[in-house]
């Protein structure tokens, strides 16, 4: 039997980094989070104990690429799936997808299947894990040491929110839309520009300093480890509250007002923190709107914004190449 992940809710504080990666699930648009820290801060825990947490979606059941029946209607052609099992769809939760670090490009973007095409005139294609990431949390561990031209995939498809796979001249695009969680030793070396641009937010975590708190971890810790699916139960009322609040925080996401004052106040902050380019202002802004649903309001408040920027202009204010993140 599978051992059942950390619950999420059962991390001892850590209370900026489980507010991110919730954030993460409320508002997709935010393009997830990095987690910078050191060995041993729950960082990997967190993300997977999540995975408990996220609420269901309805897909096409036909086809390994997540779709939702106007994608399915739009690809089917391409994909060579058949138009007429748009109707049968299926409830599924919303998945993290784990991208090994040593993951190689086909694994990642998937492969065509060349003698296929040409001995049979039709595209065979083999899903990877963008595929299986769609429309959901694609988690890369040690994101910092993956190899430039996996990064160069992610960076792509992360801007088009589409995969294409090309092979000796034939093409195949399908769906990639992701939230892309990373975590990272900062001690192991830092990330390209262009991929630390991608993520909506940013934080860093440290060992707790309180010896209480440590305390508190290590007695969880053995608790889980001698019985981990007893642990998992203690804490099921808890874990059950949380994902209630998000999805309830989802559904109020699209009610909440963003006016001409707080988009006044937004441009004024990043321009005050000298952010290059305008994506720390979108980011700042579908920040604040997911943390005003998260608390259950429908308009922004000053702290809302104040929160939001703190997790998403950090990591966009580096001045010089030689500067810290953060």
């Amino acid at each position: 039997m599978k051992r059942p992940n950390y619950p999420f809710a059962a991390i001892v504080g850590q209370d900026e980094m489980k507010l991110a990666l919730v954030l993460t699930v409320i508002c997709p648009d935010l393009s997830g989070v990095l987690i910078r820290g050191d060995k041993g801060t729950a960082k990997s825990t967190a993300v997977r104990g999540l995975a408990e947490l996220l609420p269901e979606r309805t897909e096409v059941s036909e086809g390994a690429f997540h779709l939702t029946e106007s994608e399915y209607l739009e690809y089917a052609e391409t994909l060579g799936l058949d138009p007429a099992a748009v109707s049968r769809t299926t409830t599924s939760r919303v998945p993290v997808v784990e991208l090994p670090v040593g993951a190689t490009e086909d694994r990642v973007a998937g492969t065509l299947d060349l003698e296929t095409a040409l001995t049979q005139g039709r595209r065979s294609f083999e899903p990877g894990l963008l595929a299986a990431a769609h429309r959901g949390i694609l988690y890369v561990d040690e994101v910092n040491l993956l190899d430039d031209h996996v990064v160069d995939i992610l960076l792509d498809s992360a801007a088009m929110g589409i995969n294409t796979v090309e092979r000796e001249g034939i093409s195949l695009s399908h769906p990639a839309r992701f939230s892309l969680v990373g975590t990272m030793n900062p001690e192991e070396g830092e990330l390209r520009p262009q991929l630390l641009d991608r993520f909506g937010m940013c934080v860093t975590v440290r060992g707790e300093q309180d010896p209480s708190a440590r305390v508190e971890i290590i007695t969880r810790r053995m608790a889980f480890e001698a019985d981990p699916q007893g642990f998992v139960d203690d804490w099921a009322s808890a874990s059950g509250e949380l994902a209630a609040r998000i999805a309830r925080a989802m559904e109020l996401l699209g009610t909440v007002t963003i006016d001409q004052d707080v988009l006044l106040q937004v441009a004024q902050t990043c321009v005050a923190a000298e952010v290059d380019g305008h994506r720390g202002d979108l980011m700042m802004v579908r920040a604040a709107r997911g943390l005003a649903a998260w608390d259950g309001r429908t308009t922004i408040t000053d702290k809302d914004l104040a929160d939001a920027a703190a997790l998403v202009l950090p990591h966009r204010m580096r001045r010089n190449p030689l500067d810290v993140i953060g």
